[in-house]
């Protein structure tokens, strides 16, 4: 074999006149890459460390955890569902003259929004606490240098991304718009603890960051303890359950939800738990409950949410593919931040 001085086989051919270089010459790639190709980032954004995002507006983190589910496992699974579903979204990039949502009758472009791709946080499926360190760690660099999306993961890992999130903004108080089935306030359980993802919101207001007053609750139904109204009276929780959105409207609701979650705090932070959506819609979670809200009325929450400035930042949480064989939760739950992202960055 002929060799090179230092041995190495002679290939005949530079990097920039290899024979894939040469056919990409001649045949240009196309500005939207394929959905079935290439890397598996959020909307095909391009991959960053969390400490490199000078350029980006908003940065995705993914949290492949669910040590802390109460129910059926699974959600460790979500972010590489959900991305992989929001490739389906990826050419909307590729319109400079930007595009009409058909749904909404709006004009949107998002050729000029950068979003970048953190990757998986560090968890540590045996350690818990480790695992919280890591997200708050994670979630905080990105906020002192753009829009934090996080991709879940059970609900217990709101409570260390909000925590980050504060810490990232400087933030004195944030709010809390929680989209969910459950209301998450459990403060100890005889079974799971007081670490688990039933106590993700009972830990966000006892923090130094938050309180029940800031904490908004929507599409909450199922069961709760006898005396939780007088709880949520006692506290200041803002509760709307699916009986006030069936009443009020899904809309009127969210925007009562911001209001309250915003009202002398310096930012809001929105956590959609997609089990508040109905399971007969999204069925792959881990504690499905019938009754919740249809896709459309999910869809109209992102872009309430979306376009209200108090919000800093999103996650999508619970995510359990393995119980969608269709793939549709993920589908439904990359839709519902590609929606909150247009409203947030993109609209026009």
């Amino acid at each position: 074999m002929v060799g090179s001085d230092d041995g190495a086989p002679d290939t005949g051919s530079t990097a920039e006149d290899s024979p894939a270089a040469r056919f990409r010459e001649r045949v240009p790639e196309s500005s939207v890459e394929l959905a079935y190709a290439g890397l598996n980032t959020f909307l095909k954004g391009d991959p960053r460390d969390v400490a490199d995002l000078s350029e980006s507006d908003v940065g995705v983190l993914g949290a492949p955890y669910d040590g802390a589910v109460s129910n059926r496992p699974g959600a460790r699974y979500g972010p590489e569902a959900i991305r992989r579903a929001s490739a389906w979204w990826a050419y909307l990039s590729g319109y400079k003259g930007g595009l009409t949502n058909m749904g909404t009758g709006e004009q949107v472009d998002f050729s000029n929004l950068s979003i970048a791709d953190c990757g998986d946080i560090p968890v540590f499926p045996m350690d818990r606490e480790t695992t919280a360190e890591s997200i708050t760690a994670h979630v905080a660099t990105v906020a002192q240098r753009a829009f934090p999306v996080m991709l879940g993961g059970d609900h217990y890992c709101t409570y260390p991304a909000v925590r980050g999130f504060a810490e990232g903004i400087d933030a004195g108080s944030v709010g809390l718009v929680q989209i969910d089935a459950h209301t998450d306030t459990v403060a100890e359980s005889a079974v799971f603890g007081e670490h688990f993802h039933g106590s993700s919101t009972h830990h966000i207001a006892d923090s130094e960051y938050a309180e029940y007053e800031n904490v908004s609750q929507v599409a909450i139904r199922g069961y709760e303890s006898p005396d939780f109204f007088d709880f949520a009276d006692e506290v200041g929780l803002n509760l709307f359950t699916m009986n006030a959105v069936r009443e009020e409207g899904i809309e009127r609701v969210v925007e009562r939800a911001v209001e309250a979650a915003a009202e002398g705090t310096d930012a809001v932070y929105v956590t959609f738990d997609i089990d508040a959506v109905d399971p007969s819609v999204a069925p792959g979670t881990g504690t499905p409950v019938p009754g919740g809200l249809s896709a459309e009325e999910a869809l109209s929450v992102m872009d309430v949410l979306g376009a209200s400035e108090a919000v800093g930042a999103v996650d999508l949480m619970e995510v359990a593919p393995t119980y969608d064989p269709s793939e549709g939760t993920g589908r439904l739950g990359a839709y519902l931040l590609v929606r909150f992202l247009e409203q947030k960055f993109a609209a026009q």
